[in-house]
């Protein structure tokens, strides 16, 4: 009996040590994430432009002075980098482990930011401060404006705005202004990227007729469970809806990163952190049309897997009618004659 209980509690603490270790390891093994995003408006000279993105950092220490990140950034030969917001954590500060990062960052490939809500969280000093720093180091900061990307004599757009933490009048639901503002930034036709850190305002941006937009916050909702998803992200609570990956709807893909650091909760389930490559790829437009038709195809193969299915019994059906009342017709006819 008191072996039975011995072996009991061994295994209850192997099982513990186990899923310690798997935690441990899931929330500091960095994933690398690719999606491909296909349009007909992204010109020629940008076919497989590379875009890297990381997002919500929160001061994390990937590897010594972060070198596990930069050296899968590098491996990813990105063309540019996005940081789409919490690259500094607002409850444990520690702005220079960010900084190192960032410089290292820039000398892979162009780097572009925007904030997130715990850039507004610090002091305006220290935010001011950080920026200035970024700055000085080559990365280029977008608040609520866009850029030209050129490349062999073609160009796509690059928007990026503020966290709405930063501005008041788009707080509170006021998304419709945020779609206007956006559309108002984005003046000239051509393939439009925008970089904003909240991804539940994803239908503002399909309203704003974006094409790709970057996005975090969510934390891939922090604790991944099997066939669920997230269980809980901020500003959309518990099993949230844009948690993480692609998101597409009328023409507009979000990209949801599950971002790297950890903030409020210190640990991740079933969550590893991860840096997003997306590549662009021209459709053409043949592909295009084919890829409109697919619903219409799909629907023409079931009405003949129907037809095929059911044909030999309407076959047999025509038969026996026909054996039914016009044999016994033709054979009434002849008796009468």
């Amino acid at each position: 009996m008191k072996k039975n209980k011995k072996w009991k509690w061994l295994s209850l603490l192997a099982a513990t040590i186990l899923l310690i270790s798997w935690i441990a390891w899931g929330n500091t093994a960095l994933e690398l994430k690719e999606y491909q995003i296909k349009s007909d408006k992204i010109p020629d000279a940008f076919q497989g432009f590379r875009i890297a993105q990381i997002s919500d950092l929160h001061n994390a220490k990937m590897g010594e002075e972060n070198l596990r990140l930069l050296e899968i950034l590098k491996k990813a030969e990105p063309d540019i980098i996005v940081f789409t917001g919490d690259i500094i954590d607002s409850y444990h500060t520690e702005v220079e482990v960010s900084l190192q990062f960032v410089e290292k960052a820039v000398k892979i490939a162009p780097c572009y930011y925007v904030t997130g809500n715990h850039e507004a969280r610090v002091s305006r000093e220290v935010y001011l401060d950080f920026e200035e720093k970024m700055q000085a180091y080559g990365v280029e900061i977008l608040h609520d404006e866009v850029i030209l990307i050129e490349r062999e004599g073609e160009s796509i757009f690059l928007g990026g705005i503020d966290d709405s933490s930063f501005v008041s009048k788009y707080s509170d639901g006021y998304h419709g202004n945020l779609s206007n503002h956006i559309e108002e930034l984005f003046t000239e036709d051509g393939f439009q990227i925008l970089l904003s850190h909240r991804p539940e305002l994803f239908l503002t941006y399909v309203e704003a007729g974006v094409d790709l937009v970057f996005s975090g916050h969510a934390h891939g909702g922090q604790f991944r469970l099997p066939f669920v998803g997230g269980l809980v992200a901020p500003n959309q609570g518990l099993f949230p809806e844009y948690d993480a990956g692609l998101f597409s709807e009328d023409g507009t893909n979000m990209v949801v990163s599950r971002g790297i650091g950890n903030s409020i909760f210190p640990v991740r389930f079933n969550n590893r952190p991860e840096v997003v490559i997306v590549e662009l790829s021209k459709c053409c437009d043949l592909e295009k049309y084919m890829n409109k038709k697919k619903f219409q195809i799909l629907r023409i193969l079931l009405l003949c897997i129907v037809v095929i299915a059911y044909l030999p019994s309407y076959i047999l059906f025509a038969v026996y009618v026909s054996e039914t009342f016009f044999d016994d017709g033709y054979q009434h006819v002849a008796e009468v004659t």
